[in-house]
């Protein structure tokens, strides 16, 4: 009796020993192997990664523009501006999980942080989505043509959400843009999930350009500095420079542990982009990001690209959240002849690991600096910063 006792024991020990290699056999394969099985509902999953006033406005309508892309933008906002925690760092956790849903085109996740008689203009900047814009969610905007962000905003304002999830579910691409991530770590439970197929482009800009274009809506970002300085009390006159230091660490970090240090799982799903290049060469760069996440380039695109580009000036204050036609490389020197040289040597100083790592020159006295004629911007090869899928065979049309 004894004996068949032991066996027993024996028995169930290795039964739960051979169970537990099991589940960690499971999860090696998945860490290892990401992109073995696409998602089952073939949809690609994109996120526009960057920081405040980095261009990000005109990439997500790059996007958003697309015939196949169903576009949001920004909605960690809701997170930030409900949950009121002390730091960006507290909020992550939160950002991740919403980003989750909304791939999954689950808005239900919204609902914890909209009113209690929400509409689909209860979403942060909604009308800026041309999706949000288009059937079916509203007939105002036919899927060939481009949206018109004002006559949407008057015009498209379903009850609940509903009609978003329903059109989410019709694009074959959920592309969301999101500056209120300042790291890679907390999004790497998303890449492991095997229901989705999430690329990031992590967009950045110079610096000093970025220091330049916040002073023109300076009021309109103290909500947003308190959370990145975690809330500590800093000296007026600092206050941007200690943001500026949070935001050139991030980029530092995110591009290190997807370039330097990347786990296998990041492989084929990280691409960065300088919005200086994307200003010189914008058809170029776009189309490479088109590709990136299996997007294809339409001749109405290219059209508007070009029009965006090269228009006259680098635009108004009073457009200083809009897309609308400039000068691309007007605006993207604009801060060597307005910024003072004192405020560009001391951003220099903050941002040197991340000009260095990004690819920026840095200026040592006022008139190198307005010299526009000296090229301030190290050239890279194509795709050194990224690593290009081994397949990306998804449906371009909605």
């Amino acid at each position: 009796m004894t004996r068949c006792r032991v066996n027993l024991r024996t028995v169930l020990f290795l039964v739960i020993l051979q169970g537990a290699a099991v589940v960690l056999l499971s999860r090696w394969y998945v860490q290892l192997s990401p992109c073995s099985s696409a998602p089952s509902n073939n949809k690609v999953h994109v996120l526009l990664l960057s920081s405040w006033r980095s261009g990000s406005s005109f990439l997500g309508q790059v996007f958003s523009q697309h015939p196949s892309v169903f576009y949001l933008m920004e909605p960690a906002w809701h997170v930030w501006t409900t949950l009121h925690k002390p730091s960006a760092r507290a909020l992550q956790m939160a950002v991740r999980d919403m980003l989750r849903s909304i791939f999954q085109c689950d808005f239900s996740v919204m609902e914890a942080y909209l009113p209690d008689h929400y509409n689909a203009s209860s979403l942060f900047m909604w009308s800026y989505s041309r999706a949000l814009c288009s059937p079916p969610a509203c007939p105002l905007t036919p899927h060939n043509q481009f949206s018109n962000q004002t006559l949407c905003y008057k015009t498209c304002d379903a009850r609940g959400l509903q009609g978003v999830e329903k059109a989410c579910g019709t694009y074959s691409h959920v592309v969301i843009k999101e500056v209120r991530l300042l790291e890679l770590e907390s999004l790497y439970p998303l890449l492991q999930d095997p229901s989705l197929d999430l690329r990031i482009i992590h967009l950045v800009r110079d610096p000093r350009a970025v220091i330049q274009s916040r002073e023109e809506v300076s009021k309109s970002l103290a909500f947003d500095n308190a959370a990145v300085l975690e809330q500590r009390r800093v000296w007026a006159p600092e206050v941007q420079y200690q943001v500026m230091q949070e935001i050139c660490r991030s980029h530092v970090r995110i591009n290190e542990r997807a370039v330097l240090k990347s786990p296998p799982f990041l492989k084929g799903r990280y691409k960065m982009v300088r919005y200086e290049d994307m200003a010189r060469s914008p058809l170029e760069e776009i189309v490479a990001m088109y590709e990136f996440v299996g997007l294809e380039m339409t001749e109405q695109l290219e059209e508007w690209i070009y029009t965006v580009t090269h228009g006259q000036g680098k635009g108004t204050k009073k457009e200083a959240f809009d897309v609308t036609s400039r000068d691309a490389v007007t605006v993207s020197q604009a801060w060597r002849t307005i910024l003072p040289y004192n405020k560009v040597r001391r951003i220099q100083a903050v941002c040197k690991g991340a000009m260095s790592l990004l690819g920026y020159r840095t200026v040592h006295s006022e008139q190198e600096q307005k010299r526009l004629d000296i090229d301030l911007l190290i050239p890279r090869e194509p795709y050194s910063f990224s690593w290009l899928p081994a397949k990306t065979e998804h449906p371009s049309n909605s």
